[in-house]
């Protein structure tokens, strides 16, 4: 199981639960691997509106109803 051990944001806890890897994220939302990698491992990062954006379209791929409330604090 992945993020055993790790500290996970919200998205990254999302990812583990629904078996999706950062790699198929990165892919999907067309963002770089840095980027996917410190939204799914530092609770504490907001991205940009824009990456946000790209990263909520992939992720309504998995959840349709997801909101950005969902992962980040507004």
């Amino acid at each position: 199981m992945s993020g055993i051990g790790k500290k996970r944001s919200k998205l990254g806890k999302f990812l583990d639960k629904h078996g999706y890897t950062q790699e198929e994220l990165k892919e999907f939302s067309r963002v770089s691997r840095n980027t996917v990698s410190k939204a799914c491992n530092d609770p504490d990062y907001i991205p940009s509106p824009i990456v946000m954006k790209k990263l909520l379209k992939a992720i309504r791929k998995i959840k349709p109803t997801a909101k950005i409330n969902d992962f980040w604090d507004m």
